[in-house]
């Protein structure tokens, strides 16, 4: 099937991100979320984007003008119904994300497609809920979705092979590298990147390392754009702390129980950039304050 058009349930950092690029690929969006003050600070982060990419010359005034066009903002899930791929991109709550699809898999067409952002959570399980399992497939982007190429692309175990070629397709128009990877706990990127930012942690409360120390050892050493502590909060402590929740319950091994620290920050409500404290303190724009 043709995709035109695309829902994107969720309109924080990565589901506006994801509303972004769909509409500078050409595809009509919808932006759904359950608050117009959120909408009103996703379309604003869209604004603001493209607004980079303005000054920078990578796109013309015409094709500002028109990606912002696409974009229709509702909070109505019904204004989905004609929508040919809704992608999911909610808290990282396996629940919460399992309610949203039952309902999207009774109120969609027969033919559209279901996918998830999910970071870690089982498609399978996910592609149950909506009770179209074969019309269900992860499409894992990376922050920030304007910026990063990669798109983890899990079948799950019923997950058709039409629905496979649709959503590769849509990857690569929205500018995407899209790479295939099996449903396990974590796929590939978060099951080996968060057991490194959870270690990072539990470095931190051992003492063995500042965390400015833990951070530039990382980028000095390793060669990495950021250290790992940098990183989870610009994450969301509160994102890494279910992402490794799911790996040890999923895989069931000690290497995967989270940090006491990070959980500690977490009931703190220090969850990084998002809310202005977490390893490091951020001012209203989420520039690092010294």
């Amino acid at each position: 099937m043709e995709v035109q058009r695309i829902g994107v349930v969720g309109a924080g950092q990565m589901g506006s991100g994801i509303a972004q690029v769909a509409a500078q690929a050409g595809y009509e969006v919808v932006l759904l979320d359950v608050s117009e003050g959120v909408l009103a600070r996703g379309l604003e982060r869209i604004r603001s984007s493209l607004g980079r990419f303005l000054e920078k010359g990578r796109l013309s005034q015409e094709e500002h003008d028109q990606a912002l066009g696409r974009i229709r903002q509702s909070l109505l899930l019904e204004d989905l119904e004609d929508a040919d791929l809704v992608i999911e991109a909610v808290v990282e709550d396996e629940g919460a994300k399992k309610e949203l699809f039952a309902r999207l898999g009774a109120l969609v067409k027969p033919e559209a497609i279901l996918a998830s952002n999910t970071s870690s959570i089982p498609i399978t399980d996910l592609a149950r809920a909506s009770g179209r399992p074969e019309r269900f497939i992860g499409m894992h982007f990376f922050n920030p979705v304007p910026l990063m190429r990669l798109v983890e692309v899990i079948r799950g175990q019923l997950t058709s092979d039409e629905t496979r070629n649709a959503v590769v397709e849509v990857a690569r128009r929205m500018g995407k590298e899209p790479v295939e990877v099996q449903d396990y706990p974590g796929f590939v990127s978060n099951r080996l990147l968060m057991p490194m930012i959870n270690e990072a942690v539990q470095v931190l409360m051992e003492g063995v390392a500042t965390k400015e120390a833990i951070d530039q050892v990382m980028r000095l050493g390793m060669n990495h754009p950021m250290g790992p502590l940098e990183l989870a909060d610009l994450i969301g402590l509160d994102t890494c702390l279910a992402i490794m929740e799911v790996l040890h319950r999923g895989l069931g091994e000690d290497k995967y129980r989270p940090s006491p620290l990070l959980r500690r920050m977490v009931q703190a409500g220090l969850l990084g950039r998002k809310t202005g404290r977490g390893f490091y303190t951020y001012d209203e724009k989420g520039n690092r304050m010294a």
